[in-house]
């Protein structure tokens, strides 16, 4: 009887395989000749990047080729088991240490040393197991720690404490190098011991040499994994959804994955391989992969209530110029952590270049989770929704004066509920749009820390025989601005919104322009602040409404 042969598929948990994944050559994505140059130098380093991203994938890839050279003994070996020991150093040290002992045990060479290396955990256990495991080795040991930043505490402090204590002994009685892996480099540990004292990564260990960050997918890298699919199963993917797949994810390999499974099995697998996968299906996707609250989804949107990842990520949503006036409010070890999480990146050529939202569907998630309680006040709608035309066209005006009214009764209340105050109405209104999403639309949202404003290209498709001008969906700009206590005057507000809602909408191709200004000024009082006004910036009508 012939064996059925299992068809592959698209990785979303855990380690790659190749014999079930499609997957790219790890060792690509990692500097080897860099990394073996590092070893032979032997030096302790890091490797960092952020969840879900092929750091264990890597780093298998990379034991396994180290091991098959034959200069070195590489062992792998995963200490998140101890994360739960928190300042229990003898209860995490021996976990470690029984973690060790299975990576060890089915070498021939180890073959009988586990129960000798697992002991109770204490403040030199650790040192004590790879002194044992070195000293019979004929060749030099590399060992490679992952989820290191897993710890937590004392037992963190104590690990990174024994590795500096056997640097001087290596290689004989120690690791010729370790390389630590996790979410964020070293320096960016925040250690608290169980006497409240606070602890920053390098006071524990002195001797990293160098961190190394894996890197994304490169838009080719992408082509490549998708063309794995169509080669074993002869479904395609259209030409068009590459540039959309790159602007969702921006290389993000989890992403990349998971839009493609979603494509691939979850939306498709019962109808077989026949239809190609479509720029729609890939918007489908990403929207799905929101709304599921996927785990790696759902992992970075919990870190959004971290105070760190609040100071930076709250100006964004602002679109605020906030950036540029109080660079001293800012520190950049807060920057430099965001963006190891993977929720930002540096967009441009010089030094100096934006902090971006990675990636779109990052964009879209961040305001979703943080307004995630008042959408499900605010979005439920009648099978015709009242911003809905008779002939199936979206009316934003209607929308956005119910938006008026509802800001004027229920801001207060409701901005006093967000953890991110500073973001309020730019959340509050996007809150307030979610419906357009439920009811079968697409909003995009751009902003990036000191642009001075948020973006949002509200698309609407057109019923048929609604379409206008052969275009298949209604585009309609609506630009966010703020008038600050402390900041620009309302005249330079609203004139450079003016300029700028004309400018993204040329580009985006809009038929309607709005700009929304709130003035958060005190002393001003609702009838002041609430209007509706036209004005033209060339051939452009824009529709501009105070709140």
């Amino acid at each position: 009887m012939t064996a059925r042969k299992t068809e592959k598929f698209f990785n979303t948990a855990g380690p790659g395989k190749e014999d079930l994944n499609y997957m790219l050559d790890p060792l690509r994505r990692v500097n080897y000749n860099e990394i073996v140059t590092l070893i032979d130098q032997q030096r302790y380093f890091v490797l960092h990047a952020p969840r879900q991203t092929g750091k264990t994938t890597s780093l298998l890839a990379m034991a396994d080729k180290i091991n098959g050279e034959g200069r070195y003994h590489c062992v792998y070996v995963n200490v998140e088991a101890a994360q739960t020991a928190r300042n229990d150093v003898a209860r995490g040290v021996t976990a470690i240490l029984s973690r060790l002992a299975s990576a060890v045990s089915d070498l021939p060479l180890f073959a009988g040393l586990a129960p000798d290396i697992v002991r109770e955990g204490s403040d030199t256990a650790f040192t004590a197991a790879l002194e044992i495991l070195c000293k019979i080795l004929d060749k030099p040991l590399v060992l490679f720690i992952d989820e290191i930043d897993a710890l937590v505490g004392d037992t963190l402090v104590s690990v990174l404490r024994q590795l500096r204590d056997t640097y001087t002994n290596r290689p004989r009685k120690a690791p010729i190098s370790v390389v630590l892996c996790g979410v964020r480099d070293i320096r960016d540990y925040r250690i608290h011991r169980s006497d409240g004292e606070i602890i920053t990564g390098g006071s524990c260990v002195n001797i990293k040499a160098k961190s190394l960050r894996l890197g994304d997918f490169s838009r080719e890298e992408i082509r490549e994994l998708y063309v794995q699919h169509t080669e074993m199963t002869g479904q395609v993917f259209e030409e068009n959804i590459y540039p959309k797949v790159w602007e969702l994810t921006h290389g993000q390999p989890w992403l990349v994955n998971a839009l493609a499974n979603q494509v691939t099995f979850e939306m498709t697998e019962g109808r077989g391989r026949k239809n190609p996968i479509t720029l729609d299906m890939i918007e489908k996707a990403a929207e799905q992969l929101i709304l599921l609250r996927v785990t790696h989804l759902d992992h970075l949107t919990d870190k959004l209530r971290e105070d760190r990842v609040r100071r930076v990520i709250a100006p964004i949503v602002a679109g605020e110029n906030w950036y540029k006036d109080h660079k001293g409010e800012l520190h950049p070890d807060d920057i430099q952590y965001v963006i190891d999480l993977g929720l930002l990146r540096r967009e441009g050529a010089d030094q100096g270049r934006a902090l971006v939202v990675s990636n779109a569907i990052y964009k879209e998630v961040i305001p979703r989770e943080l307004t995630a309680v008042m959408e499900d006040n605010l979005t439920s709608s009648p099978r015709q929704p009242w911003y809905v035309n008779e002939d199936g066209t979206l009316d934003i005006k209607k929308l956005l004066r119910e938006f008026q009214l509802f800001f004027r009764e229920n801001s207060e209340s409701w901005l006093e509920r967000f953890d991110y105050k500073e973001a309020g109405f730019q959340l509050l209104l996007q809150a307030f749009l979610q419906r357009i999403v439920n009811g079968g639309g697409l909003i995009g949202r751009e902003y990036a820390l000191g642009r001075g404003r948020v973006d949002l290209l509200v698309r609407w498709r057109y019923p048929a025989g609604a379409a206008r001008e052969n275009r298949k969906e209604q585009r309609i700009v609506l630009e966010l601005k703020t008038i600050r206590p402390n900041g620009h005057g309302p005249a330079r507000v609203l004139a450079e919104g003016l300029e700028q809602t004309a400018s993204y909408a040329a580009q985006s191709g809009a038929e309607e322009a709005h700009l929304l200004v709130c003035d958060e000024r005190p002393g001003h009082g609702w009838d002041e602040k609430i209007y509706k006004r036209s004005e033209n910036r060339g051939s452009r009508e824009i529709h501009l409404w105070g709140l």
